[in-house]
């Protein structure tokens, strides 16, 4: 901040903290003039020179003597009384040599006046320090609040994040055992093929562990790995694998997390396809309704056995554990089974730009 904001922000706060005294310094010579001594002009002299006093005497012992008002806020009670009557005195002879009147005589002239300003000091010093001890307690307390919020809301959030990191560590190794399986099982078979899967798996690999670290990615970002893992499934089955991908352009920079449909695809294709002689049809579509993104990963393999609407397994654990993880009860599994034949996956959850 520059200087004039500094001399600024200075004198709104001294303002903001005189308001107070000065209207309590006028009520008193108010009360004075209806039920005490002396007219109203010699009264708000007074008041206001033995208040202002007060005040300042107090603002300078808070200042010194209390610089941490949260732990040491029971020398409150020295430095009032001994504001209040060092105040008292500097205001009442202030006052007197301002209107004029004799110091000397001022105790045994206008002993009622003395006497009520001294008692009305006291009770306003008081008043006014507990006010404004209060008044920063009560701020204090809530800064407190706000970080411990902040701090709860980062821990959770790391929590969270590392319950992330966890899932898809496991997940990763699971995918990849899942393809070496594969690639085992076609080498004894076909060499060539085999070969060339594993180029292909090799180039899958570098672009998808890299891009997988990430809590989030692209909903693009997804759909491009599942190309190429489909791409891969194709060397070793063949014209028994055929593979849709429906994303529309305008969905497809929105965040999901990263490899989520790749198990369900996995599913797809070993509960699916793999055990129908003349294989089938995967197809992975995206679609937005009412703020939601909805994944649905549909074959026309073999079905669903009966009573396996709610069927369980590795994969399907890890995706309803992530999405309850990332979204809570706002991220949702559905598993379907088809009219005739095949299985129908979806995950629902927020859509985030």
């Amino acid at each position: 901040m520059t200087s004039k904001t500094v001399e600024r922000w200075a004198a709104l706060t001294l303002l903001q903290h005189s308001l107070p005294s000065l209207t309590i310094n006028t009520v008193i010579a108010l009360s004075l003039t209806a039920f005490g001594d002396g007219d109203f002009a010699t009264n708000l002299v007074y008041s206001h020179c033995i208040g202002i006093s007060i005040w300042l005497l107090i603002e300078v012992g808070l200042h010194f003597l209390m610089p941490n008002r949260k732990q040491q806020w029971r020398r409150l009670y020295l430095i009032v009384p001994l504001a209040v009557t060092a105040g008292y005195l500097v205001g009442l002879y202030t006052a007197a040599w301002l209107m004029g009147h004799q110091t000397e005589g001022i105790w045994s002239e206008h002993p009622r006046l003395v006497l009520g300003y001294l008692l009305m000091s006291l009770a306003a010093g008081g008043a006014m320090s507990y006010y404004f001890l209060s008044r920063e307690q009560l701020a204090a307390a809530r800064e407190d609040t706000a970080q411990a919020a902040a701090q709860t809301e980062t821990a959770q959030r790391q929590a969270t994040e590392s319950k992330l990191l966890l899932l898809q560590s496991q997940l990763e190794p699971h995918m990849l055992f899942n393809t070496l399986a594969n690639l085992r099982a076609l080498i004894g078979t076909n060499p060539v093929a085999a070969t060339d899967m594993l180029d292909r798996l090799n180039a899958y690999l570098r672009a998808t562990l890299s891009a997988s670290r990430a809590s989030s990615h692209s909903v693009r970002a997804e759909f491009d790995r599942l190309h190429d893992y489909l791409e891969l499934m194709a060397v070793r089955m063949g014209p028994r694998l055929r593979y849709t991908l429906d994303l529309p352009p305008e969905l497809a920079e929105l965040a999901m997390p990263p490899l989520l449909l790749q198990p369900l695809v996995e599913n797809a294709i070993k509960h699916g396809l793999e055990p129908k002689v003349e294989g089938g049809s995967i197809t992975v579509r995206a679609r937005l309704a009412a703020g939601r993104l909805t994944l649905e990963v549909q074959d026309s393999g073999v079905g669903l056995p009966a009573g396996a609407a709610t069927a369980q397994g590795f994969g399907l654990a890890q995706v309803r554990e992530r999405l309850a993880t990332s979204y809570g009860a706002q991220g949702t599994l559905e598993l379907t089974a088809g009219a005739a034949a095949g299985t129908s996956v979806s995950v629902t959850f927020p859509s985030e730009p």
